[in-house]
């Protein structure tokens, strides 16, 4: 995970209907956290998902690994942190940590994402370049 210092954060309560028949958070609803955490942050950046569709591209997740730390039920307040971290040629990292108000991890989610063409449906070679086309406050994804 990266080291930002004050990484885009978003407030969540854990739901009873995200948890599984022991109580605790369903595995999926990380990946839907984290997504959700990633929206928000494009929308604080400016970039909202229709102007996007609207330039004919879209952001694609290529893969997600998830680190559980500890486990949450109905009821817990948590934050999920949002990093956009840049280097690969046609691919970027996302990285969230998803942590109780005590600063106790309860899980590390981090992707692996990129920008497709959605007309030739391949990868832009800059997944930088639409972003920074469309936002207001760039310095939100680290660009």
């Amino acid at each position: 995970m990266s080291d930002a210092e004050d990484p885009f954060t978003v407030p969540v309560t854990v739901r009873g209907y995200e948890t599984d028949a022991q109580g605790h958070l369903n595995q999926s609803v990380y990946l839907q956290y984290a997504e959700h955490a990633r929206w928000t942050m494009l929308e604080a950046a400016g970039i909202r998902q229709a102007d996007l569709l609207a330039k004919g591209v879209g952001p694609v997740t290529l893969e997600t690994t998830v680190k559980y730390r500890r486990e949450l039920r109905a009821g817990d307040e948590v934050e999920i942190t949002c990093v956009f971290v840049w280097g690969g040629r046609k691919t970027f990292e996302m990285e969230h940590v998803v942590r109780t108000p005590d600063g106790k991890v309860a899980a590390y989610v981090t992707a692996v994402g990129g920008v497709v063409d959605l007309e030739r449906r391949r990868l832009l070679d800059d997944p930088r370049k639409p972003f920074l086309e469309l936002a207001a406050r760039p310095e939100l994804m680290g660009l």
